[in-house]
């Protein structure tokens, strides 16, 4: 993002009982979008078409679902800017980074629904869980 003139920005999309999952995000005539690559056909990247990161995390719930169809996507965080890491060049460095997810967890998360509603949504169908597992390898 940053070579094409955006700012380096992540937002961590945290679940239960799921891995997380981190989207880079922009922000086009006032509206945000993402960019992200998944196994899931349902996580991956968005147009900027979103007034809020909370309207642009929504739009991943009903997609985010574990292998027992639970939906899983609970919180999302504020954007975490990775210019704050270019002491470390986080761009070349052939080393671990550990600091990038360091910073994404230490990021503010909000939350996206109570846990009272959450607790009893119901499993994903079954159409489309399997339309959502299209291209998914087992790893």
């Amino acid at each position: 993002m940053r070579v094409n003139g955006h700012p380096p920005l992540l937002m961590d999309l945290e679940a239960v009982h799921d891995d997380d999952h981190v989207v880079a995000i922009y922000r086009e005539r006032g509206l945000w979008g993402s960019i992200a690559k998944s196994n899931f056909a349902g996580l991956r990247s968005r147009s900027p078409v979103y007034r809020t990161l909370r309207e642009l995390a929504l739009s991943y719930f009903e997609h985010y679902y574990n292998l027992r169809g639970e939906h899983t996507l609970r919180s999302y965080s504020a954007p975490v800017n990775l210019a704050r890491l270019d002491s470390q060049h986080w761009m070349s460095s052939e080393e671990e980074l550990w600091c990038v997810p360091e910073l994404l967890i230490a990021a503010r998360h909000y939350s996206l629904a109570p846990d009272k509603i959450v607790r009893v949504l119901p499993r994903l169908d079954r159409r489309s869980f399997e339309a959502g597992m299209h291209g998914w390898t087992k790893h």
